[in-house]
Formats: structure tokens, sequence, C-alpha cells
């Protein structure tokens, strides 16, 4: 079964709106700001059963913030003989952050699974004019008293820009977003402008049968990943030092996930062992997400409220109380 599940969040009117589209995964709003998005995933059926294909399209318009919270894991059955795939599409957009903390992905005995990841940033030149990611991905081989089946995981990011988009309609210059091919709005690239992308992260993981032997896996069942993707936030108190420029020969002796800076503007911490109590990976992520909403551009004091529609607007509502303003099917 072929299931595509669809989030955008992109600003209008001086506030946030979201186009849902359920399939695999519902989105549901949690709550919404007027630059940010809470948008919960919550499965519709038994996830991953054998010859399930699961597609994720995330899009986050200029200047928002989207945090997707996961309310349960996911868990790949065996399959009969049938693979299962699970495919995530993610852009995000000049200013924009996104926030997906996702709960662990179980591999069960018997299942077999392809995992792909696609991220691509906008990238403005600047922090504040570049499109941040901050992901968040525990893979499991096998259940408890299990082995695990096989997995299979690529992850890409790029970087592109300047990206110059024409949006037909009157809206252009005043720091609004619209989604490509909205109902209201329609959204074409500049064909005079072409993007310029470069790769930041690319990573092959074939978790076969084989992961166990010495210098793969061994005795580790859980690999535990937070990337910060289009920003590198400073060191927290639960990583070691860098690998990046290592003091001493040999492997370094690690007290928590090891960190990993990229070469180009971010920075992945990573964990492997028996289980993800001890990975240490949340305190990591729950860090970045603090240093990487300090860094985001905000709006300037006595900035002019957004126009009225004859209710209150989201900005006179906490940031807790949900707002419905979703479109789609």
């Amino acid at each position: 079964m072929d299931d595509l599940t669809r989030v955008g969040a992109y600003r209008e009117a001086g506030r946030v709106r979201c186009d849902l589209r359920p399939g695999a995964l519902s989105p549901r709003v949690l709550s919404t700001g007027r630059r940010t998005a809470r948008v919960a995933l919550v499965a519709t059926r038994a996830l991953l059963l054998g010859g399930d294909h699961v597609r994720i399209e995330v899009h986050v318009g200029e200047g928002v913030e989207l945090e997707l919270v996961e309310v349960s894991g996911t868990v790949a059955y065996a399959g009969r003989g049938r693979s299962a795939s699970w495919d995530v599409e993610v852009r995000v957009d000049a200013g924009a952050l996104l926030v997906w903390d996702a709960l662990p992905f179980v591999v069960a005995d018997g299942a077999d699974v392809e995992r792909t990841t696609r991220v691509s940033l906008a990238d403005g030149g600047t922090q504040g004019d570049r499109g941040v990611a901050l992901l968040r991905e525990t893979l499991v081989l096998g259940r408890t008293g299990e082995v695990g089946g096989r997995l299979r995981s690529r992850t890409r990011v790029d970087l592109s820009g300047p990206v110059a988009p024409r949006i037909l309609g009157g809206v252009g210059g005043t720091g609004e977003s619209a989604p490509p091919g909205g109902s209201r709005r329609a959204w074409q690239e500049d064909p005079t402008r072409p993007e310029r992308v470069r790769e930041l992260f690319v990573e092959d993981l074939d978790l076969a049968d084989d992961r166990t032997l010495p210098g793969i896996l061994g005795e580790s069942r859980v690999v535990d990943s937070a990337l910060c993707l289009g920003a590198r936030p400073p060191a927290t108190a639960s990583e070691p030092p860098s690998t990046s420029a290592p003091s001493r020969p040999g492997p370094p002796a690690l007290t928590g996930p090891l960190r990993l800076d990229l070469d180009g503007p971010g920075v992945i911490a990573r964990h492997l062992g028996a289980s993800t109590h001890d990975a240490g990976i949340d305190a990591v992520v729950a860090a970045w997400t603090t240093a990487a909403r300090a860094a985001r551009v905000t709006d300037p004091p006595g900035a002019a409220p957004p126009p009225a529609r004859g209710a209150p607007s989201t900005a006179d509502l906490p940031e807790t109380r949900t707002t419905l303003l979703t479109t789609g099917a």
C-alpha cells in the first residue's frame, strides 16, 4: 500500500496556516502562533507491514517554525517475504526551522525495510537566512529478545540557494510564504535563476545480517542520532569533544554521544548501544532546540499585529491554545 502524508506550514496574512493531507499518518494541529505551529503525527493503522510504502512530505515556509510531534513509535513487522519502505521528503525555506524529535523506529525479526530521508535547506548565505532542520532518528534492531530484521537507511541533505520563487497573486517581499500549488496562490520558480545545490550530508547505513560483526555494530542494537542541519550549535555538557580534530591517536574514550561536525553548517550526535535509555541524546536534542530557536530572526520591536479577520488574532492567544487554520484533504 502506497500512502502519502503531507504537512505544510506557511505564513499568510500575519499568521501560520497549515496544509495537511492524511495518509498512513494523520497530521493534526496542536497549536499555532504568528510564526509557529505544532502538528502531531498519528498512525491511522498498524505500521509497518510487508508491502507498505509510506511517504511523508514536509514543507516549512519562509520564517516559520514547525514542530512535529509523534504520538507513538513505529514497528516494522515481519513482512512474510515482502519488503516495506519509509520515505521522508523535507523542504525548509529561508529563515525557517523544523524540529522533529521522532520516536524509536523498531525493526522486528523478519522485517525488511528501506528507509530514506531527503532534506533540502534553503541557503541564503547567512545563518539567519538559512533553513534549519533538527531531526531525531532512533533505529532499534529488534524488540526485546529479538535480533531484528534487515534495515537500509539512507540520508541525503542538500543546501540550495539562492532560491528565487515568484509568487503570483500580488504577494511578494512581505516575509510571507505559500505552498507550491496552493489553492489560493500559484507558485513558480524563476527559470532564469536556477538553484545552486550542494551536498551537506550523505549517509547510507546497510544494516543487514553482517551488522553484528566487529567494527560494524557488534553487540549494539540501537543507533540513536540527532541531526542539526543548517546550523552548528555549541557542544553540550553531555557531548564529548568533536571528532573533527582528535587530540590523540586511537579511538576516543566516549562518555556520551559522539559529536560529528560536518564540513558545512551542521552537526550530528550519535550513540550506539544496547538500549535507548542510556543514549544521552535527549539532552542533546533539548539543548540544540533551544539554541536553534534562540538564533532565529524574530519580529522587530513594535511590529504591527496581523490584520483582524473578525476574530481574535492568534497573536493574542497563548502558544498552547489550539488554533485550527488548516486546509487540505
